[in-house]
C-alpha cells in the first residue's frame, strides 16, 4: 500500500469481498514519492480506518540492487531504462510475494490496472488488459513470473473509469479519495533523471559532438546521458528542417541527429525475454507496444534461441534501445515481452 487511492480503495473491495486482508507499505528509496514517511503513515491511517493489521518492509538495499543499479547502468550504456518494470519482477512480484507467503496469505495484490483470469485457450491463467484502458498497467507486469499469476489479485481490473474508483474511497470515507496521482519516477526528483544519474556514476559524462549519419558536425552535446532516442527539445542546434535524437554512439561520444522520417523503422530485436504464454501458443500476427504511452501495433514476432525478432506492419516512431516491448493478443492477453536491443 502507497498510501495512495487505488491501493487503498483495493484494500476496502478484497475486504467486502470476504478475504482477510493484510496491508504492506515497502521501504524503497529515502525521499521516495512512493514510500516517504507521508505516505507510510497515509497507508497506516487507512489500515486503522478500515481495520486491518499493516506492516513497513525495508528493502531499500534490493531496491537498490535491482532498480536503481540498474537504471544507473543503462544510462551509462546509452539506454533509455523502465525502472517501473523492474520493480515489479524483483521487489513487489517476488521479494513482497516471498513475505505474504511467510505470513501464510494466499494472495498477493495490488492497486495495478489489470487482469488475471483462467484461459481456456493457453490452459492457464493470464494477465491481462484491464477495462481502464487509459490507465492499463500491463506493459509494467510483463515480468512477472508466470507461475505466481493464479496467486495475484487485482481488484480494480474491473473498473472502466478513475472516477469509479475515486467515488469508492469517497463512499468508504477513505482518507486519501482525493489525493492526486504520482506518475513521475519514484526516486527522481522533479523528474531531472540526468542529474540523478550523473550524480552517481564514476565516469561523469563527457561533452561531444552532435552529428548528421552523414557525419556532419552541427554542434556540442552535454554529455549523452542527457539525451533519449526521439528527444527534440535541448539540443540546442539550428538547421534547415527540425531534428531529432535518432540514436547515441557510446564509442564515439557521438549524438545523432535526424529528421522526424529518420525516426521511424519497421524491425527491432528485443532479449531478456519473459513468456507469460509459451511461444508456441501465439499466433502468427500479435500486437506489440514499444512503450508505456505507444498504440499497440500489429506485428510479426520470429524467436531465434533468446532473441526475438519483431516486424511490424507500419512504421514505428522512436524505437528505442532499454525500453520494453510487450506483446498481446487480439483479446488483450499479455504474451511476454523484452528488452529491445
Amino acid at each position: 500500500m502507497s498510501g495512495g487511492v487505488d491501493s487503498s480503495t483495493s484494500a476496502v473491495l478484497l475486504q467486502e469481498q470476504g478475504y482477510e486482508v493484510i496491508g504492506t507499505t515497502l521501504e524503497l528509496y529515502r525521499g521516495s514519492s512512493c514510500c516517504s514517511q507521508e505516505t507510510i503513515m497515509d497507508a497506516k491511517k487507512i489500515c486503522n480506518q478500515i481495520g486491518i493489521p499493516h506492516f513497513t518492509y525495508n528493502f531499500k538495499d534490493e531496491f537498490k540492487k535491482y532498480v536503481i543499479d540498474d537504471f544507473i547502468k543503462c544510462y551509462e550504456e546509452c539506454k533509455t531504462p523502465n525502472p517501473c518494470i523492474e520493480c515489479n519482477k524483483y521487489i513487489k512480484f517476488d521479494l513482497l510475494y516471498k513475505k505474504a507467503k511467510e505470513l501464510g496469505c494466499d494472495y498477493i495484490a495490488t492497486g495495478h490496472y489489470a487482469k488475471i483470469e483462467y484461459s481456456e485457450k493457453y490452459g492457464g491463467y493470464v494477465l491481462k488488459k484491464s477495462e481502464e484502458n487509459k490507465k492499463d498497467q500491463t506493459y509494467f507486469l510483463y515480468s512477472i513470473n508466470r507461475e505466481i499469476l493464479p496467486n495475484i489479485l487485482f481488484p480494480l481490473a474491473d473498473y472502466k473509469d478513475k472516477k469509479e474508483v475515486r467515488n469508492i474511497a469517497t463512499e468508504n470515507g477513505l482518507l486519501v479519495a482525493e489525493k492526486p496521482d504520482s506518475e513521475e519516477v519514484c526516486f527522481i526528483i522533479n523528474d531531472d533523471y540526468a542529474s540523478f544519474v550523473e550524480k552517481n556514476i564514476q565516469d561523469k559524462p563527457k561533452p561531444g559532438n552532435i552529428v548528421l549519419r552523414s557525419g556532419e558536425i552541427l554542434g556540442r552535446h552535454n554529455g549523452l546521458i542527457h539525451y533519449t532516442v526521439g528527444q527534440r527539445k535541448g539540443l540546442g542546434i539550428s538547421y534547415k528542417e527540425p531534428l531529432y535524437v535518432i540514436a547515441l554512439n557510446k564509442e564515439k561520444n557521438e549524438l545523432i541527429v535526424g529528421t522526424e522520417k529518420e525516426l521511424y523503422g519497421s524491425k527491432l530485436y528485443a532479449n531478456e525475454i519473459n513468456f507469460l504464454v509459451d511461444f508456441e501458443k501465439w499466433d502468427k500476427e500479435i500486437f506489440a507496444k514499444i512503450r508505456y504511452r505507444a498504440s499497440f501495433a500489429k506485428a510479426k514476432v520470429n524467436k531465434q534461441e533468446d532473441i526475438l525478432e519483431v516486424t511490424f506492419d507500419e512504421p514505428q516512431r522512436a524505437i528505442t534501445k532499454g525500453q520494453s516491448a510487450v506483446f498481446y493478443d487480439k483479446d488483450g492477453v499479455v504474451l511476454g515481452g523484452g528488452k529491445i536491443l
